[in-house]
């Protein structure tokens, strides 16, 4: 059996419409973000079948998710590890700033604390490892989250290059589906 898991990025922030990499920051949906939330919910309504909805911690996934199932139906549950990247001290930075940046920081850590978006991706795939202990296979999960795990979810389900998706973004579309046969393997540990 396996795990149908459906990626959709938060909507519109206040921040995106300023031009403003929230990283983690909280961030609030715009009166834009509040109908597309609304929008997300009525694609998924009506024989999808979804068994929970898991969002990011971060205030602007955690509205999405609350107005796309206001209700509570399906179960809404939030993980730390969905968060954008942490920008460190560049979060709130101009997007473009981040933009420019992002290729250089597959590996190293953003400045003042913040990650890199390997590390982004290692939480992912610690989560997969979560999701698939958890819960039955054929579950149907849907997946509110930032474009930095939709990239982690691309490389490590999709088979796409994390390198590759950060120098040249997918455009946005109405989710990512995806099926998860087996965790991905959680990597060797180095020998020194």
């Amino acid at each position: 059996m396996s795990l149908e898991i459906v990626v959709e990025t938060h909507a519109t922030s206040t921040d995106n419409e300023a031009g403003i990499a929230t990283g983690w920051l909280p961030g609030e949906l715009s009166a834009t973000g509040r109908r597309q939330a609304a929008e997300l919910g009525s694609r998924h309504r009506g024989g999808t079948g979804l068994t929970a909805v898991l969002s990011s911690d971060l205030r602007r996934a955690v509205q999405t998710a609350q107005l796309a199932f206001p209700h509570g139906t399906p179960p809404l549950r939030q993980d730390p590890r969905l968060r954008e990247c942490d920008y460190g001290r560049l979060n709130g930075a101009p997007a473009a700033d981040i933009a420019a940046a992002r290729v250089h920081h597959l590996d190293l850590p953003f400045p003042g604390g913040g990650q890199s978006y390997r590390q982004v991706r290692d939480a992912t795939r610690a989560l997969l490892h979560d999701l698939w202990a958890e819960w039955d296979h054929g579950a149907r999960l849907l997946i509110v989250t930032h474009s930095a795990n939709r990239w982690a979810f691309a490389s490590l389900l999709g088979g796409a290059d994390l390198a590759d998706l950060l120098r040249d973004p997918p455009p946005w579309q109405p989710g990512w589906r995806y099926v998860l046969n087996r965790p991905p393997a959680l990597g060797t540990p180095k020998i020194t």
